[in-house]
């Protein structure tokens, strides 16, 4: 099942149909995630649907840009592999209180949002000389945290989405179920490229069932306009303020932190270890994007993890399928019609396809793990403690409210939680000098093939 897309994405022979529809999967994969921090902010601010739409589709347009600059790299920006790009949860927090206060309001999250991207563009290489310090004891754990953290988003969706009323309904578990069940007949049975776009399928598939049990809404397509350009600055000139450039910032730092284990998981999926320079040019593609996107009315981009899953299960490898989805999210934020529909698609049916692909990067972490010495005491108590500490704040969201508010940005990512935990922890029994360098500027046999 891992296809390298040697012959169909290459500069010079596309196979046209099979990419579009892998990239189809990506952006049905991540769209969910994509559009919900305009959602909620927009209701947090008591913005208009105009504006909360506007915010939506400014979002997809500069989510697009950013996916490409980060798959295909510009210069010395972007990772140059299978990435998908999206708003940062880690953000929400602070761009609320911001965008609340009277004195500073949206212009104030847009200005912060630029100079926090103009920091990261500064800092990352500073960052990167990070990477000595996550041995595969430590990025192993982090792998593995991603997935088991994301799996509470899985259940979301199956009960049917955050804040719905009938959450857990047993028709919501179902179809999220019988989408399970047909990804994994996929998988088993399908050979060739209908394997490698089992997920699409399942969506495909799920979506069917959800719409003749009466469960999708097409509600607001029609008033939705057919065209929309998205233009700069459109809610006036961002305004910079110190306490909010302060605070994003440090989520500039936090993103930086938690993309260090995403990209190191993504690696070890496409079998190309992580190196110093690899690693600084994908932070400085999120400083990048988080630049845009505040020029373009929009937030601090950061990698998706569910769509590292999906690369996982359907072992394509090839970065350009991801810059086509880039182009796919930005025709969906200049037709706000098309966007509407592929956000009909209702949570429950994203559920069945995400416990797959969260719990494929959960395997993939343990992959990682097998090549640990578990000899060393120590090494186990790493994990053990990492993972322990690392999901709290899932398995209880309010085991640390009563700490300082301060801390969230740390306390409430079980990612970046897990890797401060395990990074301290490993240097506690193992020590500076006995960190091993798994990383290699060389390239591999995988590698090469990698387009």
């Amino acid at each position: 099942m891992q296809v390298y897309m040697k012959n169909f994405p290459s500069r010079n022979n596309v196979r046209f149909i099979p990419m579009l529809l892998m990239a189809c999967q990506h952006v049905m994969v991540m769209y969910a995630g994509a559009v919900a921090i305009p959602l909620v902010l927009g209701a947090a601010l008591g913005l208009s649907k105009s504006d909360i739409a506007f915010l939506i589709n400014a979002d997809l347009f500069a989510c697009g840009i950013v996916t490409i600059i980060q798959a295909l790299g510009v210069g010395p920006i972007g990772i140059r592999m299978p990435v998908m790009m999206g708003v940062t949860f880690t953000a929400i927090g602070p761009m609320i209180a911001i965008g609340s206060d009277p004195t500073v309001g949206l212009s104030g999250i847009f200005g912060a949002t630029i100079a926090a991207g103009l920091f990261g563009l500064a800092v990352a290489p500073l960052v990167g000389k990070l990477l000595r310090f996550f041995p595969p004891v430590v990025t192993g754990t982090e792998i593995v945290a991603v997935g088991l953290s994301l799996m509470s988003v899985a259940a979301a969706w199956s009960g049917g989405g955050f804040g719905n009323p009938d959450f857990g309904r047993p028709l919501y578990l179902g179809i999220a179920a019988a989408v399970l069940v047909c990804i994994l007949l996929i998988v088993r049975y399908a050979k060739g490229f209908l394997n490698n776009i089992s997920v699409l399928l399942g969506l495909v598939f799920g979506f069917a069932v959800a719409a003749m049990a009466g469960l999708v809404s097409l509600e607001g397509i029609q008033e939705a306009p057919v065209f929309g350009l998205i233009k700069p600055f459109h809610f006036g000139i961002p305004t910079f303020h110190i306490w909010p450039i302060a605070a994003m910032c440090i989520v500039m730092l936090v993103t930086f932190i938690e993309s260090t284990g995403m990209f190191i998981a993504l690696g070890e999926i496409v079998e190309k270890p992580m190196d110093e320079r690899t690693l600084v040019r994908g932070f400085r593609a999120d400083a990048a994007g988080t630049m845009i996107g505040g020029i373009f009315n929009t937030f601090p981009y950061t990698s998706y993890a569910q769509n590292i899953g999906l690369v996982s299960i359907t072992g394509v490898r090839s970065r350009w399928v991801c810059a086509c989805a880039g182009m796919i999210l930005i025709v969906l934020g200049l037709f706000p019609k098309v966007a509407y529909f592929v956000a009909s698609i209702p949570p429950f049916v994203l559920g069945g396809a995400g416990i797959v692909m969260f719990g494929m990067v959960t395997a993939s972490g343990m992959k990682v793990l097998a090549r640990v010495d578990f000899k060393k005491v120590g090494n186990l108590y790493i994990v053990a403690i990492s993972l322990a500490v690392g999901l709290l704040p899932v398995v209880s969201p309010h085991f640390f409210s009563k700490l300082p508010s301060a801390l969230g940005p740390i306390l409430e990512s079980p990612i970046l939680l897990t890797a401060i935990v395990a990074t301290i922890l490993n240097l506690f029994f193992n020590g500076v000098g006995a960190i091993p360098s798994c990383q290699s500027s060389e390239s591999t046999p995988a590698q090469s093939q990698t387009p």
